[in-house]
C-alpha cells in the first residue's frame, strides 16, 4: 500500500488492484476514510471534521495527479508522491 502523501498527521495511500471508482485511503490516528477522487466525497469510513476538510482541500488541488496515480496503481506500477498540503 504505497503512501503518496503525508501532512498534518494524515497519511494518504493508494492500493494496487483496487476496484473502481477511483479513490484513495486517508488515515488520521485510528480513523480511516476512503475518498472518491472524482466526486471528492467519503465513500466509506470517517475522519474528524478538520482532518477531512484538509484531505478534501488537498485532493481538490491534486485531482489530476490523483487520477494519474490511480491509473499507475491499476497497472501495478508505483504511484508518484504528491506534495503535502502546506
Amino acid at each position: 500500500m504505497p503512501t503518496i502523501s503525508v501532512f498534518y498527521g494524515i497519511v494518504v495511500q493508494m492500493f494496487w488492484r483496487e476496484h473502481g471508482p477511483p479513490h484513495f485511503h486517508a488515515t488520521y490516528g485510528e480513523h480511516e476514510a476512503i475518498i472518491d477522487i472524482r466526486e471528492l466525497r467519503v465513500t466509506r469510513g470517517e475522519l474528524p471534521r478538520r482532518a477531512l476538510a484538509l484531505v478534501l482541500e488537498w485532493a481538490a488541488k491534486n485531482s489530476d495527479s490523483l487520477m494519474e496515480n490511480w491509473e499507475l496503481c491499476r497497472q501495478l506500477k508505483p504511484p508518484h508522491p504528491i506534495p503535502p498540503l502546506e
